[in-house]
């Protein structure tokens, strides 16, 4: 008989294209990894890897192997959520992922909340960008993630996830203490136009936001210095520099020396928890969920008050 880890090792070369990839994945050694594939080659007589420039590749065998491989382990899934229901009581591990702010301001206490409330769930975390959780959480590396979009930079959502919002984020336009806007109570895009901008680099949601938001004034956004931390930015916007846009979820309080002001329409997100549908009967799904809109509402009513 086929070990099943050996076979989820083979599935994980298969997705990620490399044996580091799978070890990175799967959370073990690649040398873990390569034993797995060499007792998988003497249990089925087969040659499952082969040598290419540097790397290695699966073998026409091999792929259809873990073809194979990923139907075996939906069927290992479904009969896992079963048991789940049948014990009627959150159970099991759930892969949780979610982006920087939300990890931050989010995250901490929903894992709190479910390791008191429910202690057979083994919850753990991983901080990843929007469209990465939403690749993850199809190939089933995640159970569940925190993802946002912005409503002129929608983010794109497969028809095998589930997905329900669970709340909304608001963005303020941050400037030094010293800017000509820091005394305004709220400003449009077209005050904005000639400005320096900080923001996330080009690819990310922010930044599409950012660009597309500037372009309906019939200008382009300028761009000056592309800084992926919201805390660097805030340094930035400390020494006088570039004006910025910044959600409030996770965001820490601001320095004297930085200023809120309104953007005039103004800017948010929607948050989103998304699931593989084929587990939404899953009772830790459930509950992971309902826990993570919980501390969504909580969180908006606390960064409302604290711009």
């Amino acid at each position: 008989m086929i070990d099943l880890g050996r076979l989820r090792a083979l599935h994980a070369v298969s997705v990620y294209g490399s044996v580091n990839g799978a070890a990175e994945a799967l959370g073990y050694t690649p040398s873990a990894i390569s034993q797995q594939l060499n007792k998988l080659e003497r249990e089925t007589r087969t040659t499952l890897l082969e040598r290419r420039g540097r790397g290695v590749v699966l073998t026409d065998a091999a792929q259809s192997l873990a073809d194979t491989a990923a139907e075996v382990l939906k069927l290992v899934e479904q009969a896992e959520i079963r048991l789940e229901e049948q014990r009627g009581a959150p159970v099991g591990k759930v892969a949780l992922g979610a982006f920087p702010t939300s990890c931050r301001g989010l995250l901490p206490r929903v894992v709190a909340e479910l390791a008191a409330e429910h202690p057979a769930l083994d919850v753990t975390v991983l901080e990843i960008d929007p469209p990465g959780a939403v690749a993850a959480v199809q190939r089933g590396d995640l159970d569940v993630a925190v993802v946002h979009d912005w409503e002129n930079a929608p983010l794109a959502m497969p028809d095998d996830l589930a997905r329900e919002a669970i709340g909304v984020d608001v963005a303020d336009l941050l400037v030094p203490a010293g800017h000509h806007l820091a005394g305004r109570e709220r400003v449009t895009p077209a005050d904005l136009v000639h400005e320096r901008w900080l923001s996330q680099p080009p690819g990310s949601i922010c930044h599409d936001w950012l660009v597309r938001t500037v372009r309906t004034t019939g200008h382009e956004p300028v761009v000056s210095y592309l800084v992926s931390e919201y805390e660097t930015q805030l340094a930035f916007l400390r020494a006088g520099i570039g004006v910025a846009l910044m959600p409030r979820l996770g965001r820490i309080p601001l320095p004297d020396d930085v200023v809120a002001v309104q953007l005039t329409p103004v800017p948010t997100r929607t948050l989103y928890a998304v699931w593989r549908e084929r587990t939404s009967r899953r009772p830790a799904i459930k509950v992971t969920v309902a826990a993570l809109s919980r501390m969504t509402s909580r969180a908006g009513h606390a960064t409302s008050r604290g711009r």
